[in-house]
């Protein structure tokens, strides 16, 4: 039995019944979709692009306009088309890589190498400038070689460069630097009377804690550098800068306060005193009385050697 077309308006009016009553309430197309067999058609990502007709030899050039300023922004839009698309057949350039050299035993030879055949700090800035094996310089902006007066009685050292010292290329300019200003104010010193450095002249990413191969490798240039200056005393700021400077395991607290002795290469007995770090006093207020009482100890000491 084949079922016909309404033809009558009582039949058209049953049917609209029959529809309404099954939930049809809007007609979308004239034709039914066979499902089934758009189910076996490829999608329209997999489809081949259609083909792009070749440009006709003969076909006519576009008339300018008789205004001259249409005609210039009809050109530079066609201008701006033809970069969009000569972009987007250009291949994405590879990322820049910074090559890092691995930590290991051969670098940190080579860095007692260059650190002792230097005779002066500027040639030994140099050759820290042009040392590659610490892995720190491929993301580190500046060398933070010193700041001060390289012919002062007191040399300070720190443990490595903050972000501000790293933008500027100078050790203790941030708010740890600032606070270490007033500390040496209180003593009668100021930066051109003391000489200021780190163990680690490069910034670790994310001022992280450097590891014991970047230190160990950073250790031959602080150690020519104190042997270069010869400071009448030395300060060790922060545990990092005892530890490494006092060949110690003890923790700053249990340090700071007692005079030590730093013995360079060359044999040079230096006396030393370990203090918190001003970045720690920052965040502990009230430990500030005792690095004032190891300051007070360093002004006696410059006293009593005078």
């Amino acid at each position: 039995m084949t079922a016909t077309a309404p033809n009558t308006p009582a039949e058209i009016a049953e049917l609209l019944a029959f529809y309404a009553s099954t939930g049809v309430d809007e007609a979308l197309e004239d034709t039914p979709i066979n499902r089934f067999a758009e189910a076996s058609r490829p999608k329209q990502s997999e489809r081949a692009p259609p083909p792009v007709a070749p440009a006709h030899k003969d076909r006519p050039q576009e008339r300018p306009s008789s205004n001259p300023g249409v005609d210039q922004i009809r050109a530079a839009g066609q201008q701006a088309a033809s970069s969009r698309l000569d972009a987007s057949k250009v291949p994405d350039a590879p990322a820049r890589t910074v090559a890092a050299a691995i930590p290991d035993e051969a670098q940190a030879a080579l860095a007692r190498q260059m650190a002792a055949s230097a005779s002066t700090l500027e040639e030994l800035r140099q050759r820290m400038a042009a040392f590659d094996g610490c892995n720190l310089k491929a993301t580190a902006k500046n060398l933070v070689f010193a700041d001060g007066n390289p012919q002062a009685a007191v040399m300070l050292v720190g443990e490595a460069p903050g972000r501000d010292e790293d933008i500027e290329g100078l050790p203790f300019v941030g708010r740890s630097g600032q606070l270490l200003d007033r500390m040496l104010a209180a003593i009668g010193l100021d930066r051109a009377s003391v000489y200021i450095a780190n163990v680690i002249p490069w910034r670790p990413p994310g001022n992280r804690t450097p590891t014991p191969h970047e230190t160990e490798i950073c250790r031959p240039f602080i150690e020519r550098q104190i042997e270069l200056v010869n400071p009448k005393v030395l300060v060790n700021l922060g545990g990092p800068s005892a530890k490494t400077l006092l060949n110690t395991s003890e923790g700053i607290l249990r340090l700071r306060g007692n005079w030590r002795v730093h013995i360079t290469a060359s044999g040079i007995a230096i006396p030393a005193m370990p203090t918190l770090h001003p970045a720690y006093l920052l965040r502990t207020p009230a430990h500030k009385k005792l690095a004032w009482r190891d300051f007070l100890e360093v002004k006696a000491k410059l006293r009593a050697l005078s």
